[in-house]
């Protein structure tokens, strides 16, 4: 049975509200949501943890039984596991076990009302803690004492067994076995986080340090990355060959003067009426923070669009960048006086005009 961190699944600190984790939990849900992601088995893995994680992290109780072992449960993992050391999980075991095996004075009480089908699509961890141990078919598993072996119960006896730990009686239970020491590695586990960068972060590249967990990843974030993509770090979830991976989601923020398409770029052009009417060059400005003079020719439409070659984003696989494209917005003059308006009369008579006041008229 491997360890889940369920902070890290919702992506929240260990300090998170009952609300926040609701929040988090809410927005994942959605994200991958089966209906949404049809025929995507990763999609549907998460799904399943993040609902898994919700289901200790949303009650308060079970919370606090998996924060009391969780910490523990780290300082294990980096000590190496089953190390010639010796257990270094004693500690828990002692306090556990304050004032003699089998008192356990105000022990844990892990708890699941249910039936064993309903807990088909949660890990193995999560049942050793909230099911019973696994395999068990009880339709309710509970402890509140070191020694508490009933039907379906689950004592600290069993759970640290369970978990591959000598017990304070001498024996072992579980996974490991007293000669060796060894136990038998569990699936690897991945962890996903999540990162926001800029449009201009996405043009040049960028790099972020995450924490996870109890660790923290610097992020090589390539050029050209798309919103909703994954950066995978191999064998960086956990230690030894058994670790999993680190995927980081990318998450690009959107732009107050730039709209995206792939690599291409958008963005408006406001243009006075003159250029509009006579032509002349206005200045246009990059994601690359560059200025470039662009000739618009005499009457020019309001809402025309004009390609920039190259001055896009960069294109994360294959060669060079994307088109920037510039939409024409005609900026009309305010604050007419008497005399402004009778020329502008007289031109718009001259120039002739169409009529647009009947309704479907085109210009």
């Amino acid at each position: 049975m491997e360890y889940k961190d369920y902070y890290a699944i919702l992506g929240v600190p260990r300090t998170a509200s009952q609300a926040e984790i609701k929040k988090a939990y809410r927005r994942l849900a959605r994200q991958h949501h089966p209906d949404l992601n049809k025929g995507n088995a990763d999609a549907e893995r998460r799904f399943k943890e993040i609902n898994e994680a919700h289901a200790v992290l949303g009650d308060p109780e079970k919370r606090k039984a998996y924060d009391t072992l969780g910490a523990d449960w780290a300082a294990y993992q980096q000590a190496g596991a089953a190390g010639a050391t010796g257990n270094p999980f004693a500690d828990f075991v002692r306090r556990s076990y304050a004032g003699g095996a089998g008192t356990a004075p105000g022990g844990i009480r892990f708890e699941y009302r249910g039936n064993a089908e309903d807990l088909s699509g949660f890990s193995d961890f999560f049942r050793m803690f909230f099911g019973g141990a696994p395999g068990t078919g009880t339709g309710r598993s509970s402890s509140t004492s070191a020694g508490s072996t009933g039907t379906g119960g689950l004592g600290y006896d069993d759970l640290l067994g369970g978990l591959g730990f000598e017990m304070p009686t001498g024996r072992t239970t579980g996974r490991r076995t007293r000669a060796t020491g060894a136990s038998r590695p569990g699936p690897p586990q991945d962890v996903e986080a999540e990162t926001e960068v800029t449009l201009e972060e996405v043009f040049r590249g960028t790099t972020r340090l995450l924490q996870v967990g109890n660790r923290r990843y610097e992020v090589k974030i390539p050029a050209g990355v798309a919103d909703g993509q994954r950066i995978r770090l191999s064998g960086k979830a956990g230690s030894g060959p058994g670790a999993g991976d680190v995927y980081v989601r990318i998450r690009v923020l959107p732009h107050p003067t730039f709209e995206r398409n792939g690599a291409d770029l958008t963005r408006e052009l406001p243009i006075p009426l003159r250029v509009a009417l006579l032509g002349g060059e206005v200045p246009v400005e990059t994601i690359a923070g560059t200025r470039l003079l662009l000739r618009i020719p005499p009457e020019t439409q309001n809402g025309r669009l004009f390609r920039l070659a190259g001055q896009g984003l960069p294109r994360l696989r294959g060669e060079g960048r994307g088109d920037l494209y510039a939409r024409v917005r005609v900026v009309l003059p305010t604050h007419l006086d008497e005399r402004a308006r009778e020329l502008a009369g007289r031109f718009l008579d001259a120039a002739g005009q169409p009529e647009t006041r009947r309704a479907g008229a085109s210009i």
